[in-house]
């Protein structure tokens, strides 16, 4: 095999390239530099793969995803690419049969994870093996400014102090304009051509609503549209991982918890579950999902808002990998910013990092309070456009009612002023609504002339306008005084009768149109399927590895449309090569033969 094209179809069972992996992989074939910024299911690990297989010498993997090594080796060993890694998994025997096995060439690929690279023994180590290329998976780790910054990342720019003249590519699904610059700084990439491709994952549909009663809401997003399918529930808190997830299961649902205060075994067992058993719900911190192949999740939940939109694409994007129907479900309230804010006050960062984290924030509530396209403004922060609504978000799907919000803002905003901008919004409601509190009597704040002028709204929609002022920056939270709302300069021209501003009209909101029940096609034996994915169960059982790692769905639902009768035919389906087709292509032939048999 002399050509990326013949490695493909070969060795991965594919027929074609998606643009733009077939430069990027002629590129550091010719012995360039890349920087990849691909959507995850984009397929950048061929990126890197292919060239090393064409390549003289091992390709090196710098990944932080310890975890998860073991299932990227297996999956490329299914294929015939003789693939290691070294890690502190490994005892001190197996890590020297590797060592040596990368030293006498005897391998295409070795994952490494970055604090084990940047010991003096492994470059050492390297300096004396044939290397063909350097891939750094998940480059946006080596942001500071970042949601997943790992501090050994910061020193691999050794790479090209060590090994200048052996290309390097840095991959990663998520990064802003700064990340990407920083990516570029850090890793002394200014050479590298730059590979960015589109952002939208369209088979992913993004549903955001407010929070009324958030596990009851829960409750039936999962009931009405996955009752048994795979999937991420994203939780801020250790706390609430565990409660969430202990409460489904009393719902009967297969529910996992995770996060970084468990038993590392306990931690690995769930992954391990997550991976292999089918219907399993991981409850999870942000510790959980990076770099996690499972191709059928079909549905990723936010329980609590993001604190970025970086954080937002690259968790949603852990669903629908297979390129099949899936949902970005988010629930958020005026709560969730507050304890946000309150988390970047408290952190070790400096002012210009804490205010970076601010303008993050603010992104993010943008996105949720936009009244457009959700698609159209998550892709243009990352400077990626969609000309048209995409027509698979809830705003398209069921256009927002706004209405004139200029009055009730104005009294939002005189209500906060006239109290000395020193209380929140819940005392702030009760000046509006002329309530008669201990507080409100203590203050004297029946005296103002605020007080008791905002009764055409109830608590719930005067609860939207504060929301809302806060998330377009009219208000601020002032954390020192216990969440006080504090005016911003912006609102100066509204106070002034310059401006107005339409408002998004909360009403409680009915289950968007619902994804299909299976993404099957409706002419597919669905008896034929089962008997397929029973196989494919039993081959991965046998040899302790995920399902998907033997066929995606996707294989699986073209065995059920060509129904293939020889081992030529079944060749011929998307992603069997040579060696998958030796090793399962009878099994599946049989599983078949005998499912046509008892027709």
């Amino acid at each position: 095999m002399t050509s990326p094209q013949d490695i493909l179809q070969t060795i991965f069972g594919y027929p074609s390239f998606r643009p733009p992996q077939d430069e990027i992989i002629q590129t550091l074939v010719d012995g360039g530099d890349a920087l990849v910024l691909m959507p995850t299911g984009g397929g950048k690990s061929l990126c890197y793969q292919i060239p090393a297989l064409l390549r003289t010498g091992c390709g090196i993997v710098i990944s932080p995803l310890i975890a998860l090594m073991k299932d990227q080796v297996d999956a490329l060993r299914q294929v015939g690419v003789r693939a290691s890694y070294l890690n502190s998994s490994l005892d001190a025997n197996m890590a020297k049969r590797v060592e040596e096995a990368l030293l006498a060439g005897e391998l295409d690929l070795l994952y490494i994870a970055p604090e084990r690279l940047n010991q003096e023994r492994t470059l050492s180590l390297l300096q004396r093996a044939p290397i063909a290329l350097f891939a750094i998976d998940e480059a946006h780790c080596v942001s500071q400014w970042g949601h997943d910054f790992r501090a050994d990342y910061l020193k691999l720019s050794v790479l090209h102090q060590y090994f200048p003249k052996i290309p390097r590519i840095a991959l990663t699904a998520t990064a802003d304009a700064r990340t990407r610059n920083e990516i570029i700084h850090r890793l002394d990439l200014a050479k590298a051509r730059q590979f960015i491709a589109g952002f939208d994952r369209p088979n992913i549909r993004y549903r955001i609503a407010l929070k009324h009663n958030a596990k009851q809401q829960l409750l039936r997003f999962l009931k009405d549209e996955h009752a048994t399918d795979a999937g991420i529930i994203y939780c801020l808190s250790r706390k609430k991982t565990e409660e969430i997830a202990y409460w489904l299961q009393g719902q009967g649902f297969h529910a996992l918890p995770y996060h970084a205060g468990l038993d590392a075994e306990i931690r690995a067992d769930h992954q391990s579950r997550f991976l292999r058993e089918e219907s399993v719900i991981v409850v999870a911190t942000i510790a959980f999902g990076m770099g996690i192949d499972k191709p059928d999740v079909r549905f990723v939940v936010h329980l609590d808002l993001p604190k970025t939109i970086e954080s937002y694409y690259q968790e949603t994007g852990r669903a629908g990998r297979d390129g099949e129907h899936a949902n970005a479900w988010m629930v958020y309230g005026l709560q969730d910013v507050i304890k946000l804010r309150q988390m970047m006050d408290n952190s070790e960062g400096g002012e210009e990092h804490k205010r970076a984290e601010q303008h993050r924030l603010n992104a993010m509530l943008g996105l949720c309070e936009i009244t457009s396209c959700r698609r159209q403004v998550l892709l243009n922060y990352f400077g990626d456009t969609l000309s048209d609504p995409c027509g698979n978000c809830d705003n398209c799907l069921e256009p927002v009612n706004t209405w004139d919000g200029t009055e009730a803002a104005r009294m939002a905003l005189s209500a906060a002023y006239r109290t000395g901008q020193r209380f929140g919004v819940n005392h702030l409601i009760d000046v509006l609504l002329g309530i008669e509190t201990d507080k409100i009597a203590q203050c004297h704040h029946h005296q103002l002339p605020t007080y008791g002028i905002g009764k055409a709204l109830d608590n719930n929609q005067w609860r939207s306008v504060f929301r809302q002022l806060v998330a377009r920056g009219y208000l601020s939270v002032d954390l020192e005084r216990f969440g006080a709302l504090r005016l911003e300069e912006k609102c100066r021209p509204l106070l002034r009768a310059e401006e107005q501003i339409e408002l998004r009209r909360d009403i409680k909101q009915k289950v968007a149109t619902r994804l299909t029940k299976t993404f099957l096609p409706e002419d597919i034996d669905v008896a034929l399927w089962e008997v397929l994915r029973e196989c494919r169960r039993e081959l991965a059982g046998e040899q302790g590895i995920p399902p998907y790692i033997i066929f995606h769905d996707r294989t699986l639902q073209e065995m059920c449309v060509a129904v293939p009768q020889t081992m030529e035919e079944f060749g011929e389906l998307g992603g069997v090569g040579e060696r998958k087709l030796e090793k399962y292509g009878p099994a599946f032939l049989q599983a078949i033969n005998e499912h046509l048999a008892s027709c």
